[in-house]
């Protein structure tokens, strides 16, 4: 039997991961399932169930802390591209209601900035923004590790930062629609997808992320032709970022800060786009990987009373 339970659950639009931790948020159990994400009823289903079988495994009714791609609107709806049937939903609600206790419900990239903040990459810095870059792009910004909480909840989400005019015309990139609904937001060029639309764009050819990695290794003109756009795009998004919160340390996640390439020549790729004599915030790679998300929603769950709280004084929040 364990002593004050948490559990920790990163909801994305392919798969549940479910973590249960101890009261030191060391991770006792985890495992993973396909998210349902077509009709309501089975994804409250579904989480119900999970939590039911940590209960089991743990002899306890633990904390809960969920992470999730999308936002909560001023009125308390749910808005998620990669979770559509929550779309219009109340959903925190919903899942408090449905597993009988309060729980703590936030967006997936700012559990992502809370794990390696505290116990991440980031651990030491006082401001620290978490990046992900992989479906999508998005993140958070903690000060001594606390997570930034605002008005409305959709800060961090850099992604949707304009692409500038000046690179869309050096590059003559097509000003795309985004999900959200927005114009030319840098996610449309900087996420996974992004890649594949910027080697269509200079050749023509459809390919996939990975496949852009091998021929980049393999020195391609075209494949290098999209590094050198997606560094300009990548670097004036954080140049911008960095201007407006200067964190000490942007901390990277999702499939994208994978590549070596990106990585490497980053650094130089901001400062090109940041006032003269100025550095580039530090750049780390996230130390907890994958798993940072479901870490940092256990983090909030530790946490539920405060939290509860907090929440409760304003209707609109980001999850």
């Amino acid at each position: 039997m364990l002593n004050l339970a948490i559990y920790g659950l990163d909801i994305g639009g392919t798969k549940i991961e479910t973590a249960i931790f101890d009261h030191e948020l060391n991770m006792m159990k985890s495992w993973r399932i396909d998210t349902p994400t077509q009709n309501y009823q089975v994804f409250l289903d579904t989480v119900l169930k999970l939590v039911k079988q940590a209960d089991d495994y743990t002899s306890e009714r633990g904390n809960i802390g969920i992470g999730m791609p999308g936002l909560i609107t001023p009125d308390g709806r749910a808005l998620s591209a990669n979770i559509p049937c929550v779309t219009g939903k109340y959903i925190e609600e919903d899942l408090a209601t449905l597993l009988s206790r309060p729980i703590a419900l936030e967006n997936d990239t700012r559990c992502f900035a809370l794990s390696e903040a505290i116990s991440g990459a980031g651990k030491g810095h006082a401001r620290v923004f978490g990046a992900i870059i992989g479906t999508g792009a998005a993140g958070g910004f903690c000060h001594n590790g606390q997570l930034e909480v605002t008005a409305q909840g959709f800060a961090g989400e850099y992604g949707h930062i304009p692409l500038p005019a000046d690179i869309q015309a050096q590059y003559q990139l097509p000003v795309l629609k985004c999900g959200c609904g927005l114009m030319a937001c840098v996610e449309s060029y900087i996420a996974g997808p992004g890649i594949s639309r910027l080697y269509q764009h200079f050749n023509g050819e459809t390919i996939t992320p990975k496949e852009w990695g091998i021929r980049l290794k393999q020195n391609e003109g075209d494949a290098q032709q999209v590094l050198a756009c997606y560094l300009d795009i990548l670097g004036a998004t954080f140049a911008t970022l960095a201007k407006f919160l200067e964190p000490d340390v942007i901390v990277l996640g999702g499939g994208v800060s994978l590549v070596d390439e990106i990585v490497n020549n980053l650094s130089p790729a901001i400062e090109k786009y940041l006032f003269s004599g100025f550095r580039a915030p530090l750049l780390k790679r996230a130390l907890h990987g994958d798993s940072s998300g479901v870490r940092g929603a256990a983090l909030l769950g530790s946490t539920i009373n405060d939290r509860t709280t907090v929440l409760s004084k304003s209707k609109a929040s980001i999850y």
